[in-house]
């Protein structure tokens, strides 16, 4: 075999998602869905373990979780919640847009709108990590609360939501790339299995949120 047989061999199977050639592009299409379901999976099996880990250790230590779910800003949970809901929406509405080849404008004004709404998420966790720290629930020597299991709680509270904002950051940062390269090319958005793509890396940034909710925010306050 040839060396440049051997190169055709192992080479890239596309550089790239754009294509005129119909069934390459359909077979793109399936590839990149396929591949970003496969990521996905691997993302869910580790937010699993961090949440079977926090629900062990809220069952072993149920009234310090229930007083350190107290200390939490609900209002601030509640506000990011409603801003990840309505990013939701506009991204969905973005896919959905490009998929059928609807108004450029809808696309594009969608996408900004998404990485918006991510970019507002990130200010009101930030105005919420300054009010911990200075509440000092910051697990350590100067933690505010008696119960020692509470920095468990805090330190799952601390891990967990900061491992979302770093996965939401890259969201903001791949929905920012497809609006600008969007804007500067008319036809890079309409058909384009990137946004699809994108909005289902999305969607998980979203749920994850959904689930940490009730377990940083709720506990202790259903009574």
């Amino acid at each position: 075999m040839s060396g440049a047989d051997v190169e055709a061999r192992l080479r890239e199977p596309w550089s790239d998602l754009e294509t005129d050639d119909a069934t390459a592009f359909a077979r793109q299409r399936d590839g990149a869905t396929l591949g970003i379901w496969v990521f996905l999976a691997s993302e869910v099996l580790f937010f699993g373990a961090l949440f079977l880990t926090y629900t062990a250790a809220r069952l072993a230590n149920q009234e310090a979780f229930a007083a350190a779910g107290r200390e939490t800003n609900i209002i601030y949970g509640t506000l990011n919640t409603a801003i990840l809901l309505t990013s939701s929406l506009t991204m969905a509405v973005a896919s959905q847009a490009a998929e059928k080849g609807l108004f450029r404008r809808l696309t594009l004004g969608c996408l900004a709108a998404t990485a918006a709404l991510g970019l507002a998420f990130l200010v009101v966790k930030g105005f919420e990590y300054r009010e911990d720290i200075e509440k000092h629930l910051v697990p350590g020597a100067h933690f505010a609360l008696s119960q020692a299991p509470a920095q468990i709680f805090f330190g799952f509270y601390w891990l967990v939501t900061v491992v979302h904002a770093i996965h939401l950051s890259i969201g903001i940062a791949l929905v920012t790339r497809l609006t600008i390269k969007g804007w500067r090319d008319a036809d890079f958005l309409k058909e384009n299995p990137q946004v699809e793509v994108t909005a289902l890396y999305w969607h998980l940034v979203d749920v994850v949120w959904i689930f940490l909710y009730p377990m940083l925010y709720l506990p202790g306050r259903s009574g």
